[in-house]
């Protein structure tokens, strides 16, 4: 017997890093568990539309702008789910607005949530881990400490690393940070288990937002305010925001300093990391300057 296939919209609202979570009851497909804004896909609707209408039914706001996520598909036992999944910025103004009984989660929270087995993928793109270590050596993947990324700058991709990603545990792949460039040169097979792909500011500045739908999470490199906004205004899912610091890998850059720093990141609806002159321990002090984690090269 053919299952039936329902298509739902989803709904990740973002606001300062924070994800609106709320609760399925029991009567629902689901029930009992943890849920993001969303609902079915009605006849003669888009899912962008659908997903406008059930934020503005459910949770009792409009959000203008939408920025494509991912689209997942998911076999239950009595139905097949796909899920279209959208995400956008709830401004400050609209927070008073929201219906009860949503609640904001941080991303480390979602982890320990039940939600339902559709939406674990959703959650696992949306964790960020604090760390990120940055190298030009892709052996040092092997040592990672499980907390960190690790973003690999090269620019050339030789064929002893090819061969070493090859036969790489794609545990190890998935913490994996690789250049936009670098990233449509891998093969298949590897491209499908590297999870975050990295634009410098050059790209960023130069990207359209049907470049960022490419099936995996992007992080922009920004080091002024208009390739911030640029980078939220194409829908990136993360930042790196730098140099925080005077760093001795490029002394002639001027450092932003904390202060303006904190001024461009704790308006920011998607994780802000601190780099440029920066240790792991330092992540402390940068949470209280809005940064959701730190990256670095020395000290890391």
């Amino acid at each position: 017997m053919t299952k039936p296939v329902v298509n739902v919209a989803i709904a990740l609202l973002f606001h300062q890093t924070k994800v609106l979570v709320g609760w399925r009851a029991a009567a629902q497909h689901q029930g009992n568990k943890y849920e993001f804004p969303g609902g079915k896909v009605e006849h003669g609707e888009t899912p962008e539309q659908a997903c406008r209408r059930e934020v503005f039914e459910e949770v009792g706001i409009g959000v203008q702008d939408w920025h494509i996520f991912d689209v997942i598909c998911h076999e239950y036992d009595d139905i097949i789910v796909n899920l279209h999944v959208f995400h956008g910025q709830v401004n400050a103004e609209n927070l008073e607005n929201i219906q009860s009984p949503w609640t904001w989660y941080t991303r480390d929270q979602l982890t320990k949530l039940n939600f339902p087995k559709a939406n674990q993928a959703i959650v696992e793109r949306l964790f960020w881990q604090h760390f990120i270590k940055i190298s030009a050596h892709i052996q040092e993947i092997e040592t990672l400490n499980p907390e960190y990324l690790m973003y690999w700058r090269v620019d050339e991709l030789h064929v002893e690393d090819l061969q070493f990603l090859m036969h790489l545990d794609p545990t190890k792949l998935a913490r994996l940070v690789v250049n936009v460039d670098l990233w449509h040169k891998l093969p298949e097979q590897i491209k499908t288990q590297i999870f975050t792909v990295h634009f410098k500011q050059s790209q960023v500045m130069q990207a359209q937002r049907h470049d960022l739908n490419i099936g995996v999470r992007c992080i922009a490199a920004c080091h002024d305010l208009l390739s911030l906004q640029k980078a939220q205004h194409l829908g990136f899912e993360a930042i790196l925001l730098s140099p925080v610091l005077h760093t001795a890998t490029h002394p002639e850059n001027n450092a932003l300093g904390w202060e303006k720093f904190a001024l461009w990141a704790k308006d920011c609806a998607v994780p802000v990391f601190a780099l440029g002159g920066l240790k792991p321990e330092d992540l402390a002090i940068a949470q209280q300057y809005s940064a959701y984690g730190v990256a670095g090269i020395r000290a890391f």
